[in-house]
């Protein structure tokens, strides 16, 4: 009984194959170029990508569960679409989704419309799913942490309504913990969406206030120009991921991203310990700056 892990390169993918060759589950990993990466011992590794035909019937050949994650690119609805027909094909029923919180909220931002459909095509399919919808990624701030560091400014327009950011670690122990559930029981368990969340709600200036605390000298809060972003964005992606990041960005604004009531508790249930939270990942940052 197989796991296919898409994605697997990941930030999100690696913590996922990890956490489930610590649960002895039987792994193959989806990867374009195996030359290239390095899993832990006993992961198989298959060679393709999401829209090559050939490649994804023999990758899915003998998986009994698949972990569907595909990037923010500009099929990436073809592709969620095309391997889960594949899957389909393959006799797979049992697959885990990594979608989006709020995706039938942001509506008009195209890559959470694009995992909305894919939620609707899994449960218009009947497959034996869960849906993980997780919020903005703490390790998101990787990226801009040398902009706190060396400039005082926390530079992300997130907004004054509040995220409620999630560390990968614990997104990829979560997405684990539910395939192994899917691959081991016994008869079909219904689907299932968790928000995945993390233990704040946090603003703009929350987090700036936290990178002050952590590094011990003010950090202010860049403002909510979402153009500004969007331009910025344009000098290391395409122009129109960086509209759509701007979209995202607007939506932040308007919207937030707000746990459900529950949401915490189940996933402390879930884990069996406290959920990872932004201060713990800006005193990281902090204590190796």
């Amino acid at each position: 009984m197989t796991i296919l892990v898409t994605g697997a390169t990941g930030s999100v993918g690696q913590q996922v194959v990890a956490e489930l060759v610590k649960r002895g589950a039987d792994v193959r990993a989806l990867v374009r170029d195996p030359a290239k990466v390095e899993f832990p011992d006993g992961v198989a590794v298959a060679q393709g990508e999401l829209l090559d035909v050939d490649a994804m019937r023999g990758a899915l050949s003998g998986v009994s569960t698949l972990f569907l994650l595909n990037a923010v690119v500009a099929d990436e609805f073809s592709q969620a679409l095309i391997t889960l027909n594949l899957a389909r094909e393959a006799g797979i029923e049992r697959v885990v989704y990594l979608s989006v919180i709020h995706s039938d909220i942001y509506v008009n931002v195209p890559h959470f419309a694009g995992k909305f459909g894919v939620e609707r095509m899994i449960e218009q399919m009947g497959f034996n799913a869960t849906i993980l919808r997780p919020a903005y990624f703490i390790n998101n701030d990787l990226t801009i942490k040398d902009v706190v560091l060396e400039h005082g400014v926390y530079p992300m327009p997130i907004g004054g309504k509040g995220l409620a950011m999630i560390d990968v670690r614990d997104i990829g122990e979560i997405a684990a913990i539910e395939l192994i559930r899917r691959e081991r029981a016994s008869g079909r368990l219904p689907l299932d969406r968790i928000n995945l969340v993390g233990p704040d709600t946090l603003t703009g200036p929350d987090i700036a206030a936290i990178w002050s605390a952590a590094l011990g000298r003010p950090i202010a809060y860049g403002g909510d120009d979402t153009a500004g972003f969007e331009r910025n964005l344009r000098n290391i992606m395409p122009n129109w991921m960086a509209f759509d990041m701007r979209l995202m960005a607007e939506r932040f604004l308007t919207e937030g991203m707000l746990p459900e009531v529950g949401d915490t508790t189940r996933l402390t249930t879930l884990l069996g310990r406290p959920l990872r939270s932004y201060r713990d990942f800006a005193a990281e940052i902090a204590s190796s700056a």
